[in-house]
């Protein structure tokens, strides 16, 4: 922390507990909400409490949460509804030796919204279920080898992670990579590995980190597909992401692909930790022999959450609102920008939008932005 970290008055309380923390925890804080990756001394380090689209942090200063979370909190922060139907399962109890009743109405569900999907499986976190996927491919197909788009971000698995530390080559030597919307290059990976191509794994569109998002083009979605089926490999949709806020029945129906398997999470459970993977009805043999459990993966609470953050996006429309509102968003960013001289663009589908200054190599325009709002 610099001496003018700690003159800045607006975010005292959050750089005393950042002083404190770095005692204690390795970073101070890490992962995705590391200070590094915002703006040092000049951002928020600690929130306090959520309501609707709003935030504030342990200085009381308060914020209107464009990240929804990073993802999760799709229909805003301690939606009274949300909340009041874990709770209601909560005063039950949320750690048993047994699933409860909730697992097999929110499978049901899901089975029911999701076209190619004939069973679920439930976890905590996206990595759990995209490595999970992987796992169940390679049963299924014998093979060893998954395919990739280059610079996708699926987890923190070590076969996908984008750190550094820890790894080593054993841990990604089967996994391969192709250009995104470029159909040579995946038809040149299964020229020579499909043979021994157990999956081939992709978003619903391209959002590489800190870049713009792409999203697929048709013949690409095309190619991907038909090469999957030509040759038996599964195609693995991570629709951590974008899953429940492209389409109720999985963002695939949106771009045309034909996923074996898909990866739910985020706007899930609108905040509460959850995620799902769901296949087709002839990968349930396979599904079932790849170990799945965690102690704290059969907790009801999250599940009833679930079945409510669904029918509330269903009942409110909320796809609809979501596409309406962020083509309001994003066309107001766009002329706000040119009223000011700048240049912006915004990439990826209105609900999900990714905002860039052109014309900005450093960073700079980008920073004071962000130190703005």
């Amino acid at each position: 922390m610099t001496e003018a970290d700690r003159k800045n008055p607006r975010y005292r309380r959050s750089l005393e507990l950042f002083e404190r923390a770095q005692s204690v925890i390795p970073g101070g804080i890490y992962g995705h909400v590391t200070p590094a990756l915002l703006e040092p001394g000049d951002s928020p380090y600690y929130a306090s409490r959520a309501e609707g689209c709003r935030y504030w942090d342990v200085d009381g200063n308060e914020y209107l949460d464009f990240l929804c979370g990073y993802g999760p909190v799709v229909l805003g922060h301690a939606n009274p509804e949300v909340d009041e139907a874990a709770e209601r399962v909560r005063r039950d109890g949320q750690c048993f030796n047994h699933p409860t009743s909730q697992m097999v109405e929110l499978a049901e569900r899901l089975v029911a919204c999701i076209d190619f999907a004939g069973w679920a499986v439930f976890a905590k976190n996206g990595s759990d279920v995209t490595t999970w996927c992987i796992q169940v491919a390679r049963e299924a197909t014998g093979r060893r080898k998954l395919l990739m788009a280059r610079g996708a971000y699926h987890g923190t698995a070590s076969w996908c992670s984008p750190g550094h530390g820890g790894l080593i080559d054993e841990d990604r030597r089967q996994v391969l990579n192709f250009d995104w919307n470029d159909p040579q290059s995946v038809e040149d990976a299964f020229n020579q590995h499909a043979d021994d191509l157990a999956a081939v794994i992709v978003t619903p569109f391209h959002h590489p980190l800190f870049e713009g998002s792409s999203l697929p083009d048709e013949e690409f979605v095309h190619t991907v597909c038909d090469l999957c089926d030509r040759h038996g490999a599964l195609l693995i949709l991570d629709d951590i992401r974008a899953g429940f806020r492209l389409h109720l029945g999985g963002s695939h129906r949106v771009f045309g692909w034909r996923p074996d398997l898909a990866c739910y999470s985020k706007a899930l459970g609108n905040g509460y930790p959850i995620s799902a993977a769901a296949g087709k009805p002839e990968l349930k043999t396979a599904a079932s022999k790849v170990f799945l459990t965690g102690s704290f993966w059969n907790s009801p609470v999250e599940m009833a959450a679930s079945l409510k953050t669904i029918q509330l996006l269903e009942n409110q429309d909320g796809i609809d609102v979501m596409r309406q509102r962020g083509e309001t968003f994003t066309t107001g960013l766009a002329r706000a920008a040119q009223g000011a001289g700048l240049s912006v663009r915004v990439t990826g589908p209105p609900a999900l939008p990714f905002m860039h200054f052109e014309n900005d190599p450093d960073y700079r325009i980008r920073h004071a932005f962000a130190r703005a709002c």
